[in-house]
């Protein structure tokens, strides 16, 4: 996202369960296209009454943003400036999350989890860490052979994390309780994907397609184990200087990098992550993450300094690391599990076509570099090494003979096998069959587990976690037909719809009605089933159990000043911003979780009475007719050779149309393809290349323990998530 992020697909969260691949799923909403616009009933042409001025639509980025977001903008300038009350800063942080929700540009939607599984791996036996890639890190997964854990064994499991969690000992048990119990523990691991990485280059990407992959074959300074807690990975130790600006890391003496065959390159040494670090600046893939928080980090990248030298991460000697900050950060350690902070061996790198320097990695870049551009062209030091990778097809990750910690991982192989999502019950039958270790049970596959007794036998509800995904509205739609194929997913809007569509969702009444109007529970369900639709669905971007004050905060909330107790949660006074703003949108629930509260597990959005409001609203301010005789058509892309994910996708439609009697029709863009979906809006590169007026795919998921990693993707011009709007 300029690109600087760990952007997620919702394809991959519809595909797995707990990192496990899912099946797909179906449901009971019609299946058919949507007719064409001259099929389509209501369908005349919305026009400014004649006592009105037509209204303009915006096409300047900048006035466009700035008319949606700049109050969301204004309270982040104002919390990123405040670098020494943490507590405040989480305040004006929740305040201008409740500006961006207020906006209705994004609607959240779902997290990853919270639906039906069966499978074979042991619960929490990943990394459980909320942000960072290290929750994609499978070496030390327990898996067992045969017959699925059962429910009363993941329960007992479930509740010993909870006992024991940061003592080091629950891998032990977990392999001691399974054996005892009569299951067989095995040393592979087998799971489905929907994605091949597009890069091996952990530096140049910010997708977690690629990230989940690239993981496995390398090692950061530190990693979160399965109880959580950060622990030494190539840096044995480190210490933080008093005024909390220098970071000394100890680097682990004898870790190797190897090539793809597992032959020796170099000793790893502080100077590779010198090296990481000024790659990962050069690509401006995720530099965002370090712009203003690494010394001089930011200077480089505008070229202020062109001498890489003067930036705050230095190699004292071979195995001392520096790390020195612009002002005090207290989640720079939250932010060693991400990309930034990953090793690179410089004579690896340049030999592979690589070149360090702003302009010099530009000019290779045209000229094409070899570094990544598969698995043979990377150096490993981490717990694997890919020994297959073909597309569309498998992964193999094999134990690494010289990885030093090799005694220690529990996965020998890890397995991926791609599912292109055509067969909606393919992963449950693999998973039945031992193809694949674990699968989430979509509609399809529910029916069909509750006929065959696996579910009772077998099933569980797999926990949800901080990502967030929803649908993003595109503010001003240039696009009407793929980037990468002008003759795929083609609009079928006319030209006066295309027009009506982007005047009105520049207004944020029209978008809040869209908001209102959609019941996300129900759209949930055609991919979970009805029973645990409510589970995983969200109502905010950052989790507002994500962060708590740890000391009282006031502030003023329009006016009133209000005062935030030590302990509040960052979703509470989100809420509190909302409510004072009179926008009745739920984002949490202070009854939930046995009191402590909760921003998921229900729908806080859905009112179709707030919908018909704020459309009339919008109508008034434009000064048109908005009802169903004179509709508003947006188009909502999909994947129609996805039975699941058209049924979804219909299920949307009938909500908004019936909630809004019609005022508002939504026309499904089809792009037959799982792949095309993606290119629709996942894989573009600007907001002129956005094919839709709203999409559902994509999502993020958090780098670092601060909610800034979130609401950072909506910055003005430099976002992650910025261009999905149709904007940048």
């Amino acid at each position: 996202m300029k690109r600087v992020k760990k952007l997620t697909a919702a394809l991959l969260v519809v595909l797995m369960v707990s990192s496990l691949a899912a099946c797909g799923k179906k449901t009971v909403e019609d299946t058919t296209p949507t007719p064409t616009q001259e099929q389509q009933p209501g369908g005349q042409e919305n026009t400014p009454t004649p006592e009105t001025k037509k209204p303009v639509i915006l096409t300047d980025d900048d006035a466009i943003y700035d008319a949606a977001l700049s109050e969301y903008a204004e309270y982040l300038e104002k919390a990123h400036a405040e670098v020494k009350n943490v507590s405040l800063r989480y305040t004006l942080e929740a305040i201008a999350e409740a500006k961006l929700m207020e906006s209705a540009v994004y609607i959240p939607g779902s997290s990853d989890g919270g639906n039906y599984g069966i499978g074979r791996v042991a619960p929490y036996t990943a990394s459980p860490c909320l942000w960072g890639n290290d929750s994609y890190r499978y070496h030390q997964v327990i898996v067992v052979k045969g017959n699925p854990i059962k429910p009363a064994d993941r329960d007992a499991l479930k509740a010993k994390w909870v006992e024991v969690k940061g003592t080091g000992t629950y891998e032990a048990y977990v392999k001691q309780y399974l054996t005892e119990k009569g299951y067989t523990i095995k040393d592979t691991y087998t799971i489905g994907y929907s994605s091949d990485p597009a890069t091996w280059d952990i530096f140049d990407t910010y997708l977690a397609a690629d990230a989940r992959a690239i993981i496995n074959t390398f090692d950061n300074l530190i990693e979160y184990d399965l109880e959580n807690v950060m622990k030494p990975a190539i840096a044995e130790n480190w210490t933080v200087s008093d005024d909390g600006l220098t970071y000394t890391f100890k680097i682990r003496q004898g870790v190797k990098w190897v090539d793809s065959q597992g032959r020796y390159i170099a000793d790893v040494t502080a100077e590779d992550f010198v090296t990481g670090m000024q790659h990962c600046l050069d690509c401006e893939q995720t530099s965002y993450l370090v712009e203003g928080v690494i010394k001089g980090a930011t200077e480089y990248l505008d070229g202020t300094i062109t001498d890489f030298a003067q930036v705050g991460v230095k190699a004292t000697d071979a195995y001392t690391l520096v790390y020195t900050l612009e002002q005090p950060t207290p989640y720079f350690m939250s932010m060693m599990a991400y990309n930034p902070f990953a090793p690179l061996n410089k004579n690896y790198f340049i030999s592979q076509g690589g070149a360090l320097g702003r302009d010099k990695w530009a000019e290779a870049y045209e000229a094409g570099v070899n570094y990544g551009i598969d698995k043979d062209h990377i150096a490993y030091c981490g717990p694997y090494l890919v020994t297959n990778a073909t597309d569309e097809s498998k992964i193999v990750f094999s134990a690494n003979p010289t990885y030093w910690n090799k005694d220690n991982i529990n996965i020998k192989t890890i397995t991926w096998l791609y599912n292109d999502g055509k067969d909606s019950t393919k992963a449950y039958n693999d998973m039945k069959a031992e193809v694949i270790d674990s699968c989430g049970l979509n509609t399809e596959a529910l029916a069909l587990a509750k006929a065959d007794g696996w579910f009772d036998e077998y099933h569980f509800v797999s926990g949800t976690d901080a990502t967030a995904y929803g649908s993003f509205l595109n503010l001003y739609r240039q696009a009407y037909a793929l980037f990468n194929d002008e003759t795929a997913a083609v609009s079928g809007l006319t030209d006066e719809q295309k027009d009506l569509a982007n005047l009105c969702m520049q207004n944020v009444h029209f978008r809040r009605a869209f908001a209102f109007a959609y019941d996300r529970i129900a759209y949930n369900a055609q991919v979970v089933g009805e029973e645990v639709a409510p589970l995983s669905v969200i109502n905010s971007y950052t989790p507002g159990n994500f962060v708590q004050l740890t000391e009282d905060v006031t502030v003023s909330i329009n006016g009133t000043n209000q005062t935030f107790k030590a302990g509040t949660y960052y979703g509470e006074i989100m809420q509190a911003q909302i409510n004072a703003d009179g926008v009745p949108m739920k984002v949490w629930d202070p009854t939930l979780e046995a009191g402590a509260g909760s921003s998921a597990g229900f729908d806080g959005w859905f009112n179709p009475a707030n919908a018909v409001a704020e459309l009339k609203k919008a109508a008034e301010e434009l000064g048109i007719t908005i009802d169903k005789d004179h509709p508003v058509h947006i188009e909502l892309s999909y994947a129609s050779s996805n039975a699941v994910y058209a049924n979804r996708a219909n299920a949307l439609k009938k909500s908004v149309e019936t909630s809004t009697d019609g005022a508002i029709i939504v026309d499904l863009l089809d792009c037959v393809t799982l792949k095309n979906w993606y290119y629709d809006g996942y894989y573009t590169q600007s907001g002129s290349q956005c094919n839709y007026n709203v999409y559902d795919v994509s999502g993020w998921s958090p780098d670092y323990g601060d909610p800034q990693t979130y609401l950072n993707t909506f910055q003005k011009e430099i976002g992650d998530m910025i261009h999905v709007l149709g904007i940048y």
